[in-house]
């Protein structure tokens, strides 16, 4: 895998692929209420488009592209760890400080701008993560386990127990209570008419949203993450600190060796997510078929489909060009990227700009993307021609290091000629 001096082909345009991935699904939860990204049914699920662009996501996106951007966020922590020590820097000192601002970025993003944001729950499970950089592989990879386990596990056992619940409500003997109680729990997948206008309100401009999402229990729910999908967010992390450390995320690895490894993990993932789809499209997305197939038992899967798809981009380039050039600029600036998406959605969705909150079905909402992708693949490579960094990018440095880090490049940079070696 070719690299420059200061950069890894690989982890660049893995990271670049996995940001746009992750707008491919964010989208949804950025234009109607949240409770629709979990549960499609509940929101702007009418036509066979929107039922289209659900298997889809389904299938190859969901899980997978933020797991993988989770395992880049272990590579990358290590490579600036390792520079900085290289440098004659502390490592620790650099980290924190790294973590302290990213802190600040994500919790002002949940609360001013939106509700699904991954930067603050980075920050402090990063800030854990750095604890376990040190430990000898086979330890790194059981404790990347560990966490995964103890982030999975509780699912399959909260499932079967109310998969017993629901199938003991349909014998003929059942008690009442317990049909209640599944009237109950089925009742409760779907918003309310007061849950919608009250979504509704919170999302007529943007002064309503920050009122709403800095009140209890919402200002709590960036802190509460950590104890919750931080969790796996650690597993995530640490695999990505162990396929840096193997040379796996790097490129160092043999062609045959990444095939496998896209064949098996990508293949075997695949293969679940599109059944698990399928069951849930035959069942009409009856909440007994759906949560179960989709929401957990291929979350474990998430993780290998991630590592599959690393795979599978290394294999496609390998090598500096045209277009391995053009995600891995998306890559180095993923920071405003994936901060840029969220603009885009409050400019187009917030009552005080757009005003589409709410009036986009899934499938319409998804058309937003391929334009914002093409704006990503546009702006990037002519921005890092011209500049060192993204400017969120340029701004989390400059905080961290508390000096003006240069922007501009003394001259553009020229780009190279596809398929050329790097230098």
């Amino acid at each position: 895998m070719a690299t420059t001096p200061d950069r890894i082909l690989s982890l660049d345009v893995i990271r670049g692929i996995a940001v746009m991935g992750i707008l491919s699904v964010n989208i949804v939860g950025m234009a109607m209420i949240e409770n629709a990204y979990f549960f499609p049914p509940d929101y702007g699920f009418q036509s066979t488009g929107d039922r289209v662009m659900w298997a889809l996501n389904s299938i190859f996106v969901d899980g997978r592209f933020r797991s993988l951007f989770s395992i880049l966020f272990g590579a990358s922590l290590t490579l600036v760890v390792e520079r900085a020590i290289a440098a004659g820097k502390t490592g620790w000192k650099v980290h924190y400080a790294r973590m302290i601002v990213l802190l600040g970025f994500g919790l002002l993003h949940f609360y001013v701008f939106w509700w699904g944001d991954i930067l603050a729950n980075y920050a402090m499970v990063g800030m854990i993560a750095f604890l376990f950089r040190r430990l000898p592989l086979n330890w790194l990879l059981a404790a990347a386990f560990a966490a995964l386990a103890v982030s999975y596990v509780p699912g399959f056992v909260e499932t079967a127990d109310r998969l017993a619940v629901f199938e003991a409500s349909q014998q003929p003997d059942a008690a009442p209570q317990v049909k209640a109680q599944v009237r109950q729990m089925l009742e409760g997948m779907y918003s309310s008419p007061e849950a919608l206008e009250e979504d509704r309100r919170e999302h007529a401009s943007l002064a309503a949203h920050i009122e709403a999402a800095t009140k209890v229990p919402r200002a709590v729910e960036p802190f509460q993450g950590v104890l919750g999908y931080g969790i796996e967010t650690l597993g995530l992390m640490l695999l990505g600190i162990a396929g840096f450390r193997t040379g796996f995320l790097t490129g160092a690895w043999s062609r045959k060796g990444y095939a496998w490894v896209a064949a098996v993990c990508l293949g075997g993932d695949l293969l679940v997510h599109a059944y698990a789809a399928y069951l849930s499209l035959q069942a009409d997305f009856a909440p007994q078929v759906f949560f179960p197939w989709t929401r957990v038992y291929v979350s474990p899967l998430h993780p290998v489909g991630a590592i599959g798809y690393a795979a599978l981009i290394i294999l496609l380039f390998p090598h500096r060009g045209a277009i391995a050039d053009q995600f891995a600029a998306v890559g180095r600036a993923a920071f405003t990227n994936y901060l840029g998406s969220t603009l885009v959605g409050t400019l187009l969705f917030y009552g005080t700009f757009g005003g589409l909150y709410g009036e986009l079905s899934r499938g319409e909402a998804w058309l937003i993307v391929p334009a914002v992708w093409a704006l990503m693949l546009l702006w990037s490579k002519w921005w890092l021609d011209r500049y060192r960094y993204g400017p969120f990018e340029w701004a989390w440095r400059s905080l961290s290091r508390w000096r003006w880090e240069p922007m501009r490049r003394s001259s553009p940079r020229p780009s190279p000629a596809p398929g050329s070696p790097a230098a």
